[in-house]
């Protein structure tokens, strides 16, 4: 019974992160050992639960079956496990969580020692991300995510919003000049690769709430990261879409310009997720409630 729930684990941090290498480093086993555990429990069972190639995996039917039941199974087992150490009294145990890292050292890392104080027994696990696979494969507690995120199956509690700029480097704008919406289709762009910003949140609208979509533009540079694109913003090579947050002091001091500043850009949630489980964790639940009292942006 011990080697069966040992492979079933395997087989569910195999479906969970997508991939037998990053199981592998999550459970703190060799792939080949990993492999080794599925091969005999599908021998067990005499069916084929994955469908493997050389690019991904995917679930045969009995194993999205098998893996509904048993995923099912380890939640209610993890959430008997933090009802036995008394967690609903008791912050204790390690609380895993994640934001993106501009957001996170302005906003979330200020927090933290007052949090850590008021919860000395709690134990932290902080990373930076701007993904949301991570809150399954790295089983995280809780991730802080920025925008208008689309339907998830995750818990969301919004705890803050945010305006959005379009913003250039005033020595941009003197190489070219946008005085229309039209303009912003023949200028180069910086890009956020994870945001599409042809997407209906990017509409703009001025104080007659006349609505304009953006021009299909095409982004010249692009990065994932929000200080990647704030400084090569500052770097005079595109016009950019960004936090007021990030922005706000570059503006005041005219090292950025807020371009058709007549128009305004919907604004964006701070939104915290967390899995959708029928016994919300007591360190999960308290640091919520301190974001959503100690935040402000």
């Amino acid at each position: 019974m011990q080697k069966n729930l040992k492979q079933i684990i395997s087989f569910l941090q195999v479906v969970d992160s997508g991939s037998f290498t990053k199981a592998a480093e999550i459970l703190g086993l060799s792939r080949s050992m990993v492999s080794i555990d599925i091969k005999h429990l599908e021998q067990h069972l005499n069916v084929s639960l994955l469908i493997r190639n050389t690019r991904n995996i995917a679930l045969t039917e009995i194993g999205k079956s098998f893996y509904e039941d048993f995923k099912h199974i380890q939640l209610q087992i993890e959430e008997a496990f933090e009802r036995s150490q008394n967690l609903a009294t008791s912050v204790t145990g390690i609380l895993r969580f994640s934001s993106t890292n501009e957001f996170g050292r302005k906003f979330i890392l200020p927090l933290l020692g007052e949090f850590c104080r008021q919860y000395p027994q709690l134990q932290l696990q902080y990373s930076f991300n701007s993904s949301l696979d991570d809150l399954v494969t790295e089983k995280l507690d809780l991730v802080i995510r920025l925008g208008n995120l689309k339907d998830s199956s995750m818990r969301t509690r919004k705890i803050a919003e945010y305006p959005i700029y379009l913003v250039a480097s005033p020595e941009f704008l003197k190489r070219y000049p946008i005085n229309s919406i039209a303009d912003l289709a023949h200028v180069p762009w910086i890009g956020h690769r994870l945001l599409n910003w042809q997407d209906a949140q990017y509409v703009l609208q001025n104080d007659q709430g006349e609505k304009h979509t953006l021009p299909f533009v095409r982004s010249q540079y692009e990065s994932n990261s929000a200080e990647a694109i704030h400084q090569m913003t500052l770097a005079s090579l595109g016009v950019a879409i960004s936090p007021a947050w990030l922005v706000d002091e570059d503006i005041q001091q005219n090292r950025l310009t807020r371009v058709l500043a007549d128009f305004e850009l919907p604004v964006q949630n701070v939104q915290l997720l967390y899995p959708n489980t029928g016994t919300l964790p007591a360190k999960t639940r308290v640091f919520i409630d301190f974001l959503v009292q100690r935040l402000r942006i």
